[in-house]
């Protein structure tokens, strides 16, 4: 098959924003850079796509690579394609989100590339334009987490009411009135109450609750009232 004529070379690469919750706070996994430019600087987890691989396979591949996660939540995000946003050479990078129960994995986590978990207030300055991937990532997550049972990938199979307004909190950025949260998230019906308490973070204890996933399929816009501020559901 004969190729394009008069076209210049370009790379394709893949940039994953990995986001962590450690049961109370939004996290962001980081790794400091192996090669130059910008060279053992703070970046995402980034690589090129082979020839013979699809754009997926190269993020689940990359991440595999450079944190030691797979078989996680993995979602393609947007390209990011800035004539200069790579001063080593033309490179369009396509970014996948990632959304992760940290302790669930925190055993698979490899440390061969400094891999770090940094809380959302605390990201350090990153290589190229990955401080505006993250951005949008916090945006488009902010808007998918309204519409489907996103945010449950963060989060272990039981959790408590607490766990889950820390998480709103994170993601959208606000302070929940704890029990106007706990009453519009019951109110939903999409909750199954556990038995077993949490008797960790309080004397009391918290109930334990899990998802309804069928229940949400069927009422998924139940948790709309939980939004603090309709602008976070606007896309960029």
């Amino acid at each position: 098959m004969n190729k394009y004529p008069h076209q210049k070379r370009m790379l394709i690469a893949i940039d994953c924003i990995v986001f962590g919750f450690d049961g109370e706070n939004l996290k962001l996994l980081l790794i400091q850079r192996a090669i130059e430019p910008e060279k053992n600087k703070w970046s995402l987890m980034g690589g090129f796509v082979e020839a013979e691989e699809s754009i997926d396979d190269a993020a689940n591949n990359i991440l595999k690579k450079l944190t030691g996660l797979e078989g996680v939540y993995l979602e393609q995000m947007q390209a990011f394609g800035e004539v200069k946003r790579d001063p080593a050479e033309r490179i369009v990078s396509v970014a996948y989100f990632a959304l992760i129960d940290i302790h669930q994995y925190e055993q698979q986590i490899s440390h061969e590339y400094h891999a770090e978990w940094f809380h959302m207030d605390q990201i350090p300055s990153l290589i190229f334009d990955h401080n505006q991937m993250v951005d949008v990532a916090r945006k488009k997550l902010r808007y998918k987490a309204a519409l489907h049972p996103i945010l449950f990938e963060l989060l272990p199979e039981k959790f408590t009411i607490p766990q889950l307004q820390s998480l709103y909190e994170g993601i959208y950025d606000s302070v929940f009135d704890k029990r106007n949260f706990s009453r519009k998230i019951l109110s939903t019906g999409l909750l199954i109450k556990q038995q077993e308490k949490d008797k960790l973070n309080s004397k009391k204890g918290a109930f334990y609750y899990k998802l309804d996933k069928g229940k949400y399929n069927e009422n998924f816009h139940a948790f709309l009232n939980l939004i603090p501020n309709p602008d976070h559901l606007q896309l960029i």
